[in-house]
């Protein structure tokens, strides 16, 4: 006798069934994690990466440097000490209220954090007899937040503050402190300043600075000669003026190259599904 063994189809599940909440926000998705917030996670990481990367530029900057053969490249810390050396403001840039008072500091720092001051104190320069280092143009609270900056790669910065440092940090050589200034003044970056500003990062050679202060200005072009700013620049550096419309043309030109590439991918795909069609 043949037995009957009944064939059971698979039932479909039902929408509500089949559809999971997306495992960040618990909404309605097919599977997994939806596109906002997969997109979101992708920014966190990315957040995250930049503060880790800043932190461990820190602690590279705050590592001190010693010669192989001294105490300090063993221990890689201060010993307990008075400073050795001591740093002063000269010239009329000097505060009233701080005339030329004594920064005290220590040698191990200084070289540790700038090559300039490495080669200035290592040396029988005067610098290294005296242990005192006279800085010009520079006011006391500038000095003093580089001074503080060298031993805490901390910095309260104001736009002001920001770009006096970031001379500091251009003539002394302390790359990290220069980048800070740098992306400081990015971020106050606008229309307003952007004159004045590009003349600045041109001048002390702030690349990442000068790359966005004449991406905006070549975005105002039009708007460019009004202003008073631009007529002091052409009558005082017309070199700056001429470097401008470079990045002007430049950029007109690379936007019709793109443009012009986008027009012949579109085009080439019509004539495919043509030819398809055909």
């Amino acid at each position: 006798m043949q037995l009957y063994v009944p064939q059971y189809q698979q039932r479909p599940l039902p929408e509500m069934e089949r559809r999971v909440g997306c495992i960040s926000c618990q909404e309605d998705y097919d599977a997994g994690t939806c596109k906002k917030c997969y997109k979101e996670a992708n920014e966190t990481k990315e957040e995250l990466k930049r503060e880790i990367d800043d932190l461990k530029a820190k602690v590279a900057f705050l590592r001190f440097w010693s010669p192989p053969d001294s105490p300090l490249h063993a221990s890689r810390f201060l010993p307990p000490s008075f400073s050795d050396v001591v740093l002063v403001t000269s010239g009329d840039s000097s505060s009233s209220d701080h005339p030329a008072v004594p920064i005290p500091a220590h040698k191990a720092v200084l070289v540790s954090r700038s090559p300039v001051f490495r080669a200035m104190l290592e040396n029988e320069m005067e610098e290294s007899q005296s242990g005192t280092i006279k800085i010009s143009d520079v006011s006391y609270e500038a000095l003093h937040a580089f001074v503080s900056y060298l031993y805490t790669a901390e910095a309260c910065l104001d736009e002001q503050m920001a770009c006096d440092l970031l001379i500091l940090a251009e003539k002394y050589q302390v790359k990290h402190l220069k980048t800070l200034c740098e992306r400081f003044l990015v971020l106050k970056l606008n229309w307003d300043n952007s004159v004045v500003s590009y003349a600045f990062a041109r001048q002390h050679n702030a690349e990442h600075m000068l790359e966005a202060t004449l991406s905006m200005i070549a975005d105002n072009m039009d708007k460019l000669t009004e202003r008073e700013e631009y007529v002091e620049l052409k009558a005082k550096d017309p070199q700056l003026v001429v470097e401008i419309y470079e990045a002007y043309l430049s950029k007109q030109i690379n936007s019709a190259a793109h443009k012009d590439s986008s027009q012949k991918t579109e085009a080439s795909k019509i004539s495919n599904r043509f030819l398809v069609y055909c």
